[in-house]
């Protein structure tokens, strides 16, 4: 008899979960923080070649109506309602992304997106850390480190200025095994997102928060821009813990212009990368034009947390019923 009718999860790690979750809102909670719920279904993708939506349509009109896109986060609509007044909000929510399946990715999975309006991003990585601190009792101060110099400092390679060859021999030299698709790629911005993944995420400091900011302009996705320095980089971090990735955040782009350009240049992207444009979301883009403040924003990977909390293996087991089982 077939068993894959039974939750991945132990009743005691739904129980975790259950836990989690009242701690992430009694957090927010105790600081005044709205929480909202915003659409899983809506008009528009995503842009970011990185990133790839799953689609619905109605039952039976595949061909005759558009497709309504699952989202991959919430940020948009979120934008939306700071565009409109909200003011600072949180928001857990499922998230959908095509092709994310393995030991800490199901293509379903919960986010924790929240929004601080006249904070910087330097603030908000500080709220960041109190909370994973609360939550994963961690005895540490986190770790603050550029971009770029976890390359320099990791692989000896200057990101910023090393051409796709000089990536390649980098790969090459610390042994990394390379799909075909992988070796015939030119992307410069592919690369580096495989070298951050595959050979420095496993090398940061394991016993405390690790926050890599200042990324590459090309990698700013919704970011603003700092162009005070040498070079313009992105006001964007991503959040470490034991070699996990736990979260993405922003100084957020506030101007509507430089995003529809953005929207343009990532479909430029995708179309050299073989992959099918994405329509620009309008409705953000208006609601950016009426006025978007001045915030900061991150999104938390919760399955991830609790895996951390509890010492898990896998996201299966903490998860009712992953995608094999859905």
């Amino acid at each position: 008899m077939s068993t894959d009718w039974r939750p991945t999860a132990s009743p005691g790690m739904l129980r975790q979960r259950a836990a989690l979750l009242a701690r992430l809102r009694a957090f927010f909670q105790q600081r005044g923080v709205l929480e909202v719920e915003t659409p899983l279904l809506a008009h528009a993708g995503v842009s970011a070649p990185a990133l790839h939506n799953l689609c619905a349509w109605p039952q039976g009109e595949v061909e005759s109506r558009q497709p309504a896109f699952l989202q991959t986060s919430p940020e948009y609509a979120m934008k939306r309602l700071l565009a409109a007044g909200s003011g600072d909000i949180f928001q857990i929510a499922r998230a959908f992304r095509a092709g994310e399946q393995g030991g800490r990715h199901n293509p379903e999975f919960t986010l924790l997106e929240w929004y601080r309006v006249g904070w910087s991003y330097r603030q908000l990585m500080d709220e960041v850390a109190e909370l994973l601190a609360e939550i994963l009792a961690i005895p540490h101060a986190p770790e603050l480190l550029s971009w770029g110099e976890v390359f320099e400092e990791y692989l000896e390679v200057d990101p910023f200025t090393a051409e796709v060859a000089a990536l390649r021999a980098v790969c090459a030299r610390e042994g990394l095994t390379l799909s075909a698709e992988m070796k015939a790629c030119t992307d410069r911005d592919t690369w580096l997102d495989l070298m951050l993944g595959s050979l420095i995420e496993p090398r940061l400091p394991a016993d405390r928060l690790v926050f890599v900011h200042a990324w590459p302009a090309s990698q700013a996705a919704l970011a603003r821009l700092d162009t005070s320095g040498a070079r313009p980089v992105a006001e964007r971090f991503e959040v470490y813990y034991r070699h996990v990735e736990l979260g993405n955040g922003y100084q957020e782009l506030t101007d509507a212009g430089e995003l529809r350009q953005r929207f343009a240049a990532d479909n430029r992207r995708r179309t050299q990368l073989g992959l099918p444009e994405v329509a620009p979301d309008e409705r953000l883009l208006a609601a950016m034009e009426a006025g978007l403040p001045a915030c900061s924003g991150v999104a938390l990977g919760v399955d991830r947390l609790l895996m951390l909390a509890a010492g898990a293996e896998c996201i299966e087991d903490v998860l009712a019923f992953p995608s094999t089982r859905a």
